[in-house]
């Protein structure tokens, strides 16, 4: 029983730990730094923090863009944001959502999924955006 015991010890320690409260601050930060980019109508630095999967399927700065004013006005013109839950998917992979205040005065949730790159930059691979139930104050 003990052999077992520290061989299951032994297994735990070799794998990674998941990602921690630092990790999600900086998934979190990523996450800021492109919305205040998009207020601030700095959309290579926005386009800075998509993800290689989104690079390759926007190409271009100015497909991405149209992509984003097109499709996520919410996120692209957000009057403000609030962050809310996090999941930490594996040691290089976190969910976070973010309750969103439009440009319409309408309160969205926009759900962001984050992989860790290379460069120890947390980057944005996908957003899930959807009009929230709750009201803003």
């Amino acid at each position: 029983m003990h052999r077992a015991a520290a061989l299951l010890v032994g297994l735990v320690l070799t794998f990674p730990a998941f990602a921690g409260d630092a990790d999600v601050k900086s998934a979190q930060d990523s996450i800021s730094a492109q919305l205040q980019a998009f207020r601030t109508g700095d959309n290579a630095a926005a386009y800075g923090y998509a993800a290689p999967n989104v690079k390759r399927i926007f190409p271009t700065l100015d497909i991405f863009m149209g992509m984003v004013s097109g499709g996520y006005k919410p996120v692209y013109r957000a009057q403000s944001f609030a962050f809310g839950k996090s999941k930490e998917m594996s040691p290089t992979s976190i969910v976070q959502q973010v309750m969103i205040v439009g440009p319409d005065g309408k309160d969205y949730e926009a759900v962001y999924t984050l992989e860790l790159q290379p460069d120890g930059v947390w980057r944005i691979t996908g957003v899930s955006l959807r009009a929230s139930n709750s009201l803003s104050t």
